[in-house]
């Protein structure tokens, strides 16, 4: 296509946030066929379909999604430039589109992204958390600028994708106060059939883990395999279990989540990356994210804090 009917590039817009031709036209305040056409049309000119039906609902296909995606950011300068016309300031500032995966520790995100939120420019952060793969593919579609992830991306995910390290922090256990005054003595062995909340196995830290168990000749029980980071902190402040997280957000954590940390388990670390597409290398929050980064986070994060 030579040229974008944005006319046409709207509606179809409309028709994607709304669900359905229907939905899209009482907005609109068109007939049904016209928009219907006009999609039609639309599709036609771009060479692929961009909306399929699953029963009542219109859902977008993986060439839909990207298109959406550009046609909320063409919409959203749209809305920015009237604004600005009309005299009145904006606050939208850069956007940043990220994706943290469930495995993340969401600590660590939020460290990552916090120079963003302190940076004397306005900015925008969109944050969607999902499943490494299914980032990947957003990453892929350049529906997102970069994701965080505890694992890097493999060359199966695509040639233009690149892996980005962040940092690492050695892991520590921890627990609610009763749990830990009773797995407190001798550790780590006392830790030999303690209840545990562990990753699920798919979760490269889990693979870390079990390799640490054997060696230290510790059977755990495993109360429940949880894989969003967040979810696995709260079920061990609840005292369900010991749970391990990464010693840089430590302090956090006890303060957080009403844990204290039991010690150090030695020679297993969390590694963290950036994963970004070609495309969006110079996007200026990602740079400000990998400078951040790179200045020497983990090294000040994991160093224990001064006594009082």
């Amino acid at each position: 296509m030579d040229r974008i009917n944005y006319q046409h590039l709207y509606y179809f817009w409309m028709v994607a946030k709304q669900g359905s031709v229907t939905a899209a036209c009482e907005i609109l305040h068109l007939a049904q066929p016209t928009v219907s056409g006009q999609l039609a049309v639309f599709e036609q000119a771009v060479g692929a379909k961009l909306l399929r039906r699953e029963g009542r609902k219109l859902v977008l296909t993986d060439t839909g999604r990207a298109v959406f995606h550009y046609a909320e950011e063409i919409f959203a300068l749209g809305r920015e430039m009237a604004h600005m016309l009309k005299g009145r300031t904006t606050e939208r500032g850069v956007r940043l589109n990220i994706g943290v995966s469930d495995a993340m520790p969401k600590l660590i995100a939020y460290r990552l992204m916090a120079p963003v939120l302190k940076m004397s420019e306005p900015a925008q952060i969109h944050c969607v958390e999902d499943k490494t793969e299914r980032l990947l593919t957003e990453i892929g579609l350049h529906s997102i600028d970069m994701m965080l992830s505890d694992v890097p991306a493999t060359p199966a995910a695509g040639t233009r994708i690149f892996n980005h390290f962040l940092g690492e922090s050695v892991v520590a256990v921890f627990a609610a106060p009763t749990l830990a005054a009773r797995y407190r003595d001798d550790f780590p062995r006392c830790l030999n059939g303690a209840p545990f909340l562990l990753p699920t196995t798919n979760t490269a830290l889990r693979r870390s883990l079990d390799q640490w168990f054997d060696s230290q000749q510790i059977s755990p029980v495993i109360q429940a395999e949880v894989e969003d980071s967040a979810l696995l902190k709260t079920f061990g402040a609840a005292g369900a279990g010991l749970f391990f997280s990464p010693y840089a957000v430590s302090s956090e954590i006890q303060r957080q989540y009403g844990t204290q940390m039991m010690g150090l388990a030695e020679g297993v670390f969390e590694r963290f990356y950036a994963i970004t597409a070609q495309r969006r290398l110079k996007h200026p929050l990602v740079a400000a994210i990998l400078e951040n980064a790179q200045q020497g986070l983990f090294d000040l994060l994991d160093k224990p804090a001064a006594a009082d």
